[in-house]
């Protein structure tokens, strides 16, 4: 039978209000860098801690964004003439910016996402990360590269990088600050123009990320943002794109996706994923219990990275379950503008309706819960509990569909073929992680899991963090990467120019194609003999 345990320790709510920080003037400031017209709609937001309203918003049109295009057209032209010195100072002083400013930034995330501030800032610190690496690294990315000719020494060969012009993107609303600034970065250091559409809930942390490059030092019309639905505003954006970047679901993923074919412009996507984490027989139970709290949770469990599905050696399933859920049940939930919670709010009324709906449907279908499994109206009118879940089976909604929620379900396995087939048995392939005591043993079964990305004794951090590598998924989980050389390498054109300098391909004056092709042929043999590549 499915059982219930004590509710997880709450954290009573005066610091709910938001701070004075979030003035209306700023508030007001910040909205009128939408690109929407005077008497534009208006949205209102609310505040997940309260529910009470944050935000009043002009909403944008179509003819808007077609308006966004047109500047950033023009805008483009200029930037991509800047000396990449030029665009790297801004980007310098953005940083410092951001980290000087950050409290500003935490304010705003808390306000509109709901999370705690410590999560909020590993934004501030990801966003300071990404602008310095790009700022210092774009120059070895984009400058021209001499490329093996097609004949030795006759050939002078170069790969050119040429902006792609004006990039679309698509912000969600769980990593405001991460996701709004960090894929703007990038395209804007490669020279390009950037419209974006952030997502209504949390547009505030965009727009303060926009203003404060303004400040750096940005020109007018290269990063602007339009405000509304995707069902609105979705054709606008891909019809005038010339790049798309996106973060959100696989099912709108694969309409963005369909949509670049059909225009033959380049995408990524970084989409859903169910992430597993694999305790392998040798892991030391008390860090792996400390990592998957680490893992599962933060957020609120609403991270694309975050871990939904544990798979634990059963020879030691019980003693890391006993200490993954005493961890779990000692979380501090509710809401407070300081560092004293470790686990805030759900953002949206839409995902506290799919958290509650899939652990619902789990306990119905026979699962038992060891840690929370339900909301807390208590605190504010979008908590619920971190949540473990075992007896989980295929039937149960959750069992393999995105929850993005904090909610966590435990298996067992014998073997580590079996764990291995188990966390690569869904279509998803974002993220994935694995303990172990033996770095190289759990490296190599890091090696056999079909993720993007995969940690060794960590949760997310570590590969998220190492910013010289690529981020991205594989299967359902999207296509493209973000970060290192990909990162800013998918906003350019690739042009090879090539330049012969004597005698080609065709034959010398008095000598035939017969006896021209024979001496190419010597030539091929010689240069594989020697070794040539």
């Amino acid at each position: 039978m499915a059982t219930r345990h004590a509710p997880l320790r709450a954290h009573a709510t005066p610091g709910s209000v938001p701070p004075d920080s979030l003035t209306p003037a700023l508030i007001e400031r910040l909205a009128t860098s939408v690109v929407a017209a005077p008497d534009a709609a208006r949205v209102t937001t609310d505040a997940p801690y309260t529910g009470a309203p944050l935000a009043d918003l002009p909403v944008s049109t179509p003819g808007d964004v077609e308006d966004a295009f047109a500047r950033a057209r023009i805008a483009q032209k200029a930037w991509a003439a800047t000396p990449l010195s030029r665009r790297k100072s801004i980007l310098l002083r953005f940083h410092d910016l951001v980290l000087s400013r950050q409290d500003e930034a935490l304010d705003l995330m808390q306000a509109e996402n709901g999370k705690t501030r410590r999560d909020a800032f590993l934004e501030v610190v990801d966003i300071a990360i990404t602008s310095r690496y790009y700022a210092r690294n774009a120059a070895k990315y984009l400058k021209p590269k001499r490329r093996r000719g097609a004949v030795p020494v006759l050939t002078h060969t170069t790969e050119l990088r040429h902006p792609k012009g004006v990039v679309t993107v698509i912000s969600p609303w769980n990593y405001p600050l991460s996701m709004a600034a960090g894929d703007a970065v990038a395209a804007l250091m490669a020279g390009n123009a950037v419209v974006q559409k952030p997502d209504t809930q949390t547009a505030l942390t965009a727009l303060w990320s926009l203003d404060l490059m303004r400040e750096a030092g940005l020109p007018a019309g290269v990063w602007q943002m339009v405000v509304g639905r995707g069902s609105s505003l979705g054709g606008a954006l891909m019809d005038n794109a010339d790049y798309v970047m996106f973060t959100g679901s696989t099912v709108s993923g694969r309409k963005i996706a369909s949509d670049a074919g059909r225009r033959l412009v380049g995408a990524s996507l970084e989409l859903g994923g169910k992430n597993a984490m694999i305790v392998l027989d040798d892991a030391d139970i008390e860090k792996a219990a400390d990592g998957a709290v680490a893992a599962c949770f933060p957020s609120a469990g609403q991270l694309c990275v975050s871990i939904e599905r544990l798979y634990v050696a059963e020879s030691i399933r019980e003693r890391f379950v006993d200490a993954f859920v005493a961890r779990t049940k000692r979380l501090r939930i509710g809401a407070a503008y300081d560092y004293s919670i470790d686990v805030g709010s759900l953002t949206t009324p839409a995902q506290l309706g799919t958290v509650t709906a899939h652990v619902d449907d789990a306990v119905a279908k026979g699962a038992t819960v060891l840690a929370g499994g339900k909301a807390r109206p208590d605190l504010g009118p979008l908590f619920y509990e971190p949540t473990i879940l075992t007896d989980v089976t295929p039937d149960m909604t959750l069992c393999e569909q995105e929850t993005f929620g904090p909610v966590v379900s435990i298996y067992s396995y014998r073997g580590v073929d079996e764990a291995i087939a188990r966390a690569n048995s869904t279509p998803y392939g974002l993220n994935a992680s694995v303990w172990s005591g033996d770095g190289a043993r759990g490296r190599a079964v890091a090696a056999r899991v079909h993720a993007g990305t995969v940690n060794v004794n960590e949760a997310f951090a570590a590969a998220w963090g190492s910013i010289d590598a690529p981020m991205g998924g594989m299967g359902d989980s999207g296509l493209g990467r973000r970060h290192g050389a990909d990162g800013i390498l998918k906003y350019t054109e690739a042009q090879t120019v090539a330049h012969q300098r004597i005698q080609g391909f065709t034959p010398p004056a008095g000598v035939s194609p017969g006896t021209w092709a024979g001496l190419l042929t010597g030539a091929l043999k010689v240069l594989k003999a020697a070794g040539v590549r």
